[in-house]
């Protein structure tokens, strides 16, 4: 039989290939790119006995509806993810999230949309078959960079997938326990100052609700305008993931993983590493607060999410 691809019925609303990113690129205004939830992304390789830096393909909101041609392959999803195996004698299974299942040709697999957060992730045994370009399989739809020409999947495309061992199977499964906690945790931006002890006293103890304008290179929230003493925009600077912006009009913007790698806006805040997943996960209408933590407590928190993390990846071998 020939080599295994998927082919997609449906594309989803933003379906492209991630991995962990691509750096060092900053200077000639290359962002890291890369999957928003990184620990998502590190257990769906997992789960297929994948090299933990290899491509996903990462679906948000309504993911895509995929049909296998060729060989049989294992795959895995994760996240909070509603999606059905529809097999070609047309019986129909309900997926289980951080598990691995058993594709065989023509068989379908069908996300039909997240839950309660904005993205998944959808890996294949042996990985996808896809050139890196500068050192990193990560699609940025804002720069058209990585495979696909750069873009999103749409209807009609196809993805092929690298060859391995399909007579082995074994069963795996995560037992994962999604945060339930809005609460983001921060530590203070370079333009910290730029705000009087009111404007941060708002930032920080009052409910800020995740509105529409919202992709992989930011999220706009709005609640109480938050004002600055000093200039609504400053000289550009070098931004990172999480960092936060307050715009002239007061409601703060969270850069994610697309961002851009300069910005003009004065930066309240950061969000620690260990809390990036979270907020990438925000879906529109969630109700969410910032939480001020020392660099000292952020360090500590992040070697916790990190033995956390390796937990989850201990567990499925």
């Amino acid at each position: 039989m020939n080599k295994a691809y998927f082919e997609i019925l449906r594309p989803g609303v933003n379906t492209t290939i991630q991995d962990k990113g691509r750096n060092h690129l900053y200077h000639i205004g290359i962002t890291v790119s890369g999957a928003i939830d990184q620990r998502n992304y590190l257990l769906a390789n997992k789960l297929v006995d994948n090299q933990l830096d290899n491509a996903v393909l990462e679906f948000a909101y309504q993911g895509p509806l995929l049909k296998l041609k060729g060989e049989k392959i294992i795959f895995a999803i994760t996240g909070d993810i509603l999606f059905k195996i529809i097999r070609k004698d047309s019986n129909v299974e309900e997926g289980e999230c951080y598990r691995n299942y058993v594709l065989d040709n023509e068989d379908q697999i069908d996300i039909i949309s997240t839950k309660n957060s904005a993205y998944g992730y959808l890996s294949v045994s042996g990985g996808f078959e896809l050139l890196k370009i500068w050192n990193s399989f990560s699609i940025n739809t804002k720069a058209n960079i990585g495979p696909n020409n750069g873009r999103k999947y749409s209807s009609g495309d196809t993805i092929h997938i690298n060859n391995f061992n399909s007579k082995i199977f074994k069963k795996k499964k995560v037992n994962y326990e999604k945060s339930s906690d809005n609460v983001i945790r921060i530590i203070k931006g370079t333009n910290f100052d730029y705000f009087e002890k009111t404007e941060k006293a708002k930032f920080l103890n009052q409910k800020f609700l995740v509105t529409n304008l919202v992709d992989r290179m930011g999220i706009r929230i709005k609640g109480p305008k938050i004002e600055n003493k000093v200039n609504t925009n400053i000289k550009s600077e070098g931004l990172v993931k999480g960092v936060i912006q307050i715009p002239a009009d007061g409601n703060p913007i969270i850069m994610l993983s697309d961002h851009g790698t300069i910005g003009g806006y004065p930066k309240i805040a950061n969000v620690i590493s260990a809390d990036l997943d979270l907020v990438g996960q925000l879906t529109p209408g969630t109700k969410m607060n910032f939480k001020e933590v020392s660099l000292e407590e952020a360090e500590n928190i992040f070697k916790a999410y990190i033995e956390d993390t390796n937990k989850y990846i201990n567990e499925c071998n």
